[in-house]
């Protein structure tokens, strides 16, 4: 147990790698379920189009979302952006940065798909197979004769080497090589495309606005943190009230047991009920409460943390009041007292 522990500890401090490591898994697997996926063309006018758009665009989309999904900073996000401003400010600049980062780790796996895609050439052949140019690759003096739905009928099934029965017209190999080329071309342009805009963002961009990166990026691993140590905090208090309400409880039981023992057997001297006496382990779990003992004040501070944040200014101690902060002005000095002893 001590070692899931230490690892989910690590996982949370690293939380950056994390996820660059599970966007890269991700990319890794959606190369693979492309390579394991049985594509099957239909081979008719109108369908083949839609069939390959679908292909092409549908699993980017899932693998999007699952990569926002698997992201924290989705949530911080939504909640920092939906919460009142109470007595701190929004930063637009944090929430883009923030966005933009996850973003960024997220259209990993797409792209991966897109360009394995195209670097294949199936998609790009079922999609655009019915634009051939057959006057320039096959026989055109016989393409003429043949209305448009006939021809179209005819290259659509081009992707299906069964099915396909006009290479008197135009040879298959031909037009399954030529498309493939073209597709194979774009996706090399994508891959290029990619790659220059992942450098101008990843290097370019802090180099104009360094100052203004690092204040975005400081204040959205501090959002970060703030929460999970915030959910910490109160996952303590949690178990610490818990623990207490337990103990009060079966001490008063065991104080009713002992009354009920004590008119049972009709003592002459009244039984002197004693007092719970406190353990070292009550008295940690009571200063744990942060003296907050009640159901009451403990909704009304979570909707205060809600609704008005305390201001990113230390040094002032702003306590809550009601459903907002109220500052309470400049703390008073510190006294300290030194005692110092002499042996005589």
């Amino acid at each position: 147990m001590d070692k899931f522990r230490m690892i989910f500890q690590f996982l949370q401090s690293n939380q950056e790698s994390f996820m660059n490591g599970i966007c890269g898994i991700m990319a890794l697997a959606s190369a693979q379920v492309y390579s394991a996926f049985d594509f099957n063309c239909p081979c008719l006018p109108g369908y083949n189009t839609a069939y390959s758009a679908g292909i092409l665009l549908a699993p980017p989309l899932v693998l999007f979302l699952l990569g926002l999904v698997m992201n924290n900073n989705v949530s911080v996000l939504a909640e920092e952006w939906k919460r009142p401003p109470g007595r701190r400010a929004k930063d637009p600049a944090v929430l883009r940065y923030m966005f933009c980062s996850m973003t960024q780790r997220a259209l990993i796996a797409p792209v991966v798909w897109v360009a394995v895609t195209l670097l294949d050439g199936k998609c790009f052949l079922c999609a655009f197979c019915t634009a051939v140019p057959v006057t320039v690759l096959g026989n055109g003096s016989l393409a003429p004769g043949l209305s448009r739905p006939e021809l179209a009928r005819l290259l659509a099934r081009v992707p299906c080497p069964d099915i396909y029965d006009g290479d008197w017209l135009l040879a298959r190999d031909v037009a399954v090589r030529y498309l493939r080329c073209v597709s194979q071309a774009l996706g090399w342009s994508f891959v290029l495309l990619t790659t220059l805009l992942a450098f101008v963002v990843r290097s370019v961009r802090p180099c104009f606005t360094q100052a203004a990166f690092l204040k975005s990026k400081y204040w959205s691993h501090y959002i970060d943190i703030e929460r999970k140590l915030f959910d910490e905090t109160c996952t303590e208090h949690a178990k610490a009230f818990a623990k207490v309400c337990i103990q009060q409880f079966f001490e008063a039981m065991n104080h009713d047991l002992e009354l009920g023992h004590a008119h049972g057997a009709l003592a002459t001297a009244p039984a002197a009920s004693a007092a719970p006496v406190a353990t070292d382990g009550a008295e940690e779990e009571r200063e744990k409460l942060h003296g907050i003992t009640d159901q009451g004040t403990m909704n009304r501070l979570l909707m205060s943390w809600h609704k008005c944040k305390p201001p990113l200014r230390l040094g002032q101690e702003e306590p809550p009041m009601g459903n907002g902060w109220v500052g309470g002005g400049p703390r008073a000095p510190h006294k300290e007292v030194a005692t110092y002893f002499s042996r005589v």
